[in-house]
């Protein structure tokens, strides 16, 4: 079999065309918005997000609705339940996060395994990119025009307030809203993923290509393009390594990008990236730069 032929197989079939655009669509905003996902520390916002809405998605799997509006309705709920634990200063916001998304993870559980519930859990945990629908297509193209618009307009707010929060705040900027903004566009980027990598693994979609190109992009703005890059070419692999490994299509994404990641991150920074001053504060290593 010729080589060409080996590569351009999954992409005869109109199923795997439509999960890999799917893919596309939905990774490649992720992989941007992920630069900033690392940047503000937000990853284990990120994983208690995509694991809260697991009850939103079974109730919506169980009235035969779309698995966007269970995810949307999920992660509103979550973030209300984890804000509401977290603002409790005798157990601490880390503590209670995790004791309300625990909460959450077993009551879509036991949702999930109730005798009337459809033999869906599986998608629901770990996705199914095969089975996407246009309304999911539709979606995962909004968040892509949308979402990327916003990070383009607030790209300069974004970066001030993470390079110098203090400084941002002096010049107007008010830095709890601008993270508040991340935030939002945090749950309505795990709200849309989640359709192709299911609430155990969204998460690598927003980790995984940030994590891969930080060692080598000169500043946030590459960062966020190469890891969008880095997102939609892992799709791309996941794809291929399901169809001719016959291993599921979500899983076999979630290890292309944890292998991007690791690749990445294996390899050391090139010197244009080694400028610590052209990244903020969070993403610095090391002891301050001279003069600064």
């Amino acid at each position: 079999m010729d080589v060409l032929d080996f590569l351009i197989d999954p992409l005869r079939s109109g199923i795997d065309r439509r999960a890999l655009l799917e893919l596309a669509l939905a990774g490649g905003f992720c992989g941007a918005l992920g630069f900033w996902v690392l940047t503000e520390r937000l990853t284990y916002s990120a994983e208690s997000l995509s694991h809260g809405l697991l009850p939103g998605l079974v109730l919506t799997a169980l009235a035969g609705a779309p698995l966007l509006l269970g995810a949307a309705g999920g992660a509103l709920v979550a973030a209300a339940l984890i804000a509401v634990a977290a603002r409790d200063p005798r157990i601490g916001p880390d503590t209670g996060t995790a004791a309300a998304v625990t909460g959450l993870v077993g009551l879509g559980a036991l949702l999930a395994l109730a005798p009337e519930s459809p033999q869906r859990l599986e998608e629901l945990l770990f996705g199914d990119p095969l089975g996407v629908t246009d309304g999911d297509l539709a979606a995962a193209a909004t968040l892509l025009v949308l979402g990327g618009a916003a990070l383009v307009a607030l790209h300069r707010p974004f970066s001030a307030v993470a390079f110098d929060a203090t400084g941002a705040a002096a010049a107007g900027l008010r830095p709890a809203v601008v993270r508040l903004v991340l935030l939002v566009l945090l749950a309505a980027a795990v709200a849309v993923a989640v359709q192709g990598l299911g609430a155990l693994l969204v998460l690598a979609v927003l980790i995984g290509p940030p994590l891969a190109v930080r060692n080598h992009a000169r500043n946030p703005a590459r960062a966020m393009v190469g890891g969008a890059v880095v997102a939609v070419l892992a799709g791309v692999v996941g794809i291929e390594v399901s169809f001719h490994a016959h291993s599921a299509t979500g899983a076999s994404v979630a290890l292309a990008l944890c292998a991007a990641a690791a690749l990445g991150s294996a390899f050391r920074r090139s010197p244009g990236a080694a400028r610590r001053d052209a990244w903020p504060r969070s993403q610095r290593r090391g002891p301050p730069l001279p003069g600064r």
